[in-house]
């Protein structure tokens, strides 16, 4: 039974890596083929294909970290092994959240409407705000792997000065138990970025709706299924975000407690839908995208019915 249940969910998170893989594929695709056409990318562009960039190369460094901590042998894990996993998992992390995370900004500066100063002021400067934020969180990046790799070393250094197997397996889930602490801690600043807008494009819409009693209806419905479309997106990427955040604190928990491998590979999948499932938001929320997409679906179903017309 426990072997069914393994195979069950390996397959499903493979479904899940491959689903992920094609949406973000699909991304790029589209707005690359957009590029070349058009010979200009739009900013809002720019971010949604680096975003997808990153989440693929944030799905290859899932695949990296399960198979060392997971299933490679203990005994011939190197220190340059462990510091390169680690890194890497980290950085595309790192990006794959705080790239969605100027999404939502640069959506709440666009959509959302008020009188404050300051934010008239970030609203006429919603690229150089949104690059700036980028910007300022490769410093949480750098400070994130400092961290990490200085407790590698002293980490691997335990390791190497034992000479018992179980020992070792136990030394390198200290590693990813390290990893899995060290993200979900900084992964919090772009979580309560993100709230925040969605808080402040609630508070947006509602002054909108108050202001929309005195006036006549027309052109200020745009504003308010703006703000929806935007809710909308911000929404998704939150519920995602905290399924994903929840995923790396259980993981860290089964670590901690050795688990079965089920319930691991279970936590795994959890926090994968954030990834592969956000890519289908942007997709669907993105009016490009979901046209090319729709597109796309009606020429698959006339190749099929073609290929059915042809074999009966």
């Amino acid at each position: 039974m426990n072997v069914v249940l393994y195979c069950i969910l390996l397959t499903t998170l493979s479904v899940e890596f491959l689903m992920g893989n094609l949406g973000n594929a699909f991304i790029v695709l589209v707005n690359v083929m957009d590029w070349v056409k058009r010979r200009k990318i739009s900013f809002i562009d720019q971010i949604l294909t680096t975003l997808a960039i990153s989440r693929i190369a944030f799905f290859f460094s899932l695949i990296a970290h399960l198979f060392v901590y997971k299933w490679y042998p203990a005994t011939i894990i190197t220190r340059e092994i462990v510091r390169q996993t680690c890194i890497f998992f980290t950085v595309t992390n790192h990006f794959s959240v705080w790239l969605a995370t100027c999404l939502s900004i640069f959506y709440f500066l666009k959509i959302a409407n008020f009188s404050n100063s300051i934010f008239l002021h970030l609203k006429w400067r919603v690229k150089k705000m949104v690059s700036g934020t980028l910007l300022a969180s490769l410093l949480l990046l750098f400070l994130n792997v400092l961290v990490i790799d200085t407790h590698i070393d002293i980490i691997i250094y335990r390791i190497e000065a034992n000479i018992f197997f179980s020992a070792i397996s136990s030394n390198y889930s200290q590693v990813a138990r390290l990893v899995l602490l060290t993200n979900t801690m900084f992964t919090l600043i772009p979580f309560t970025v993100t709230l925040t807008v969605f808080l402040l494009l609630i508070f947006s819409l509602w002054q909108h709706l108050k202001s929309m009693r005195y006036n006549t209806k027309g052109s200020r419905d745009v504003s308010k299924a703006a703000h929806i479309r935007a809710l909308h997106m911000v929404v998704s990427f939150l519920l995602l975000y905290s399924i994903f955040f929840l995923s790396l604190l259980l993981q860290f928990c089964d670590i901690e407690y050795k688990q079965k491998n089920s319930v691991s590979l279970l936590f795994c999948i959890t926090g994968v839908a954030f990834p592969s499932g956000h890519s289908y938001v942007l997709i669907l929320g993105n009016t490009k995208l979901r046209q090319a997409f729709i597109s796309m679906m009606w020429w698959l179903r006339c190749r099929l019915s073609a290929v059915e017309l042809s074999v009966s």
